[in-house]
């Protein structure tokens, strides 16, 4: 069984909020349709080589909003906050939600990208999911999310899914679910056809400082 991390950012301030219930639902939208892909053996995508086990870890960057601000200031993550970046950094794809404010994703979602570690997120599948008061905010995914992982590297999913507040509890909701289990199937079959690269640490291969000395000895 072929195990497969999925790293969920959720940027929603409010508790509940409609951010955190957007990711989940593109989270299990995404589940489904990874563990239901056949298996395509010889394959190198999530689904290759048998059935798929998908570990879900949550990232909710309200609980490390005053981390951030003191990581931003220090250049110092605290342990809880490394903790999520280890999350993002190591998942095989990603699932991110921000609300939007002034036609752009919130600053605390911004705060949190800006301490990512240089090309964390090169060749990560990247689901992009957003949230507002009204439909005029749905443009923030194309002239602003997009633009902000294409520079990352990442490779960003063709199909999000922007939720405006008139989508939840109404004839709409039905809509939603539509975009978003076609979000998710979408995101499943590039994640199943872009298998990761592993990220290489420049500090594994040093050569010991006595080895040096001795090449100069010799």
């Amino acid at each position: 069984m072929t195990t497969f991390h999925l790293a969920v950012v959720t940027a929603g301030i409010t508790q509940p909020s409609s951010t955190r219930l957007l990711a989940d639902r593109l989270t299990e939208a995404t589940v489904r349709a990874l563990t239901a892909a056949a298996p395509a053996g010889g394959g190198s995508g999530a689904g290759a080589g048998g059935p798929v086990e998908v570990v879900v870890e949550v990232v909710d960057v309200r609980d490390v909003a005053h981390d951030l601000t003191n990581n931003v200031l220090t250049g110092f993550a605290s342990p809880d906050l490394q903790v999520r970046i280890d999350t993002i950094t190591e998942a095989d794809a990603v699932v991110v939600a921000t609300p939007v404010y002034a036609a752009s994703y919130s600053g605390l979602f911004k705060m949190l990208v800006d301490v990512l570690p240089k090309d964390a997120l090169r060749d990560t599948p990247v689901l992009l999911g957003a949230t507002g008061g009204t439909a005029r905010h749905s443009l923030a995914i194309d002239h602003a999310l997009r633009p902000l992982f294409a520079h990352l590297g990442a490779l960003v999913a063709p199909v999000a899914v922007f939720a405006a507040s008139e989508d939840w509890g109404s004839v709409e909701a039905g809509r939603l679910g539509e975009r978003i289990d076609r979000a998710g199937r979408a995101f499943a079959a590039l994640v199943n056809g872009s298998p990761r690269v592993a990220h290489v640490d420049p500090f594994d291969d040093v050569t010991p400082f006595a080895s040096m000395l001795s090449d100069l000895r010799a």
